[in-house]
C-alpha cells in the first residue's frame, strides 16, 4: 500500500493493486481489533474518516457503488476497505477479490489516482 495522509483519526492507503480503481484503506490510528473496543466518540470519528474518504473516491471516480469491509482474520487491527465498484467492471455484483493482482499502475498512475483522492478530502 502507499500512504495518501492522516486524518482524525485514521491514516488512509492507496492499495497497489487497483482492479477497482480508487480503493483504499482507512486503518485506525490507535492500538483497536475490534469495533465494540472503540467508545461512541472514537468509532465515530473512525467512521466519519472512512465516510470521508468514500465521498473523496466516489467524486473523483463516480463509482456505481462503493463496498465497505472489515475483513481481518490475521490482521490484529481495526481497518475498513473502501471498494469503489463500476458497472461492467471487474468484480461487478460479487464479493471483491482481496488481492486479484490484476491491475498495478505506472508511478505516474498512483500519482494522480493519491492526488484526486487528496483533493477530495
Amino acid at each position: 500500500m502507499i500512504k495518501i495522509c492522516d486524518l482524525e483519526v485514521s491514516q488512509v492507503f492507496l492499495f497497489k493493486e487497483q482492479s477497482h480503481l480508487g480503493r483504499c484503506n482507512v486503518v485506525y490510528k490507535d492500538h483497536a481489533v475490534e469495533f465494540h473496543e472503540l467508545s461512541d466518540t472514537q468509532r465515530n470519528a473512525f467512521m466519519k474518516d472512512v465516510a470521508r474518504v468514500a465521498k473523496a473516491i466516489a467524486n473523483a471516480y463516480n463509482p456505481t457503488k462503493i463496498n465497505y469491509g472489515a475483513y481481518a482474520d490475521t490482521i490484529s487491527h481495526l481497518h475498513m476497505h473502501i471498494v469503489p465498484k463500476y458497472k461492467d467492471g471487474y468484480g461487478f455484483g460479487g464479493v471483491f477479490e482481496m488481492n486479484p493482482q490484476k491491475v498495478m499502475l505506472s508511478d505516474a498512475e498512483y500519482t494522480d489516482v493519491i492526488n484526486k483522492i487528496k483533493n477530495g478530502l
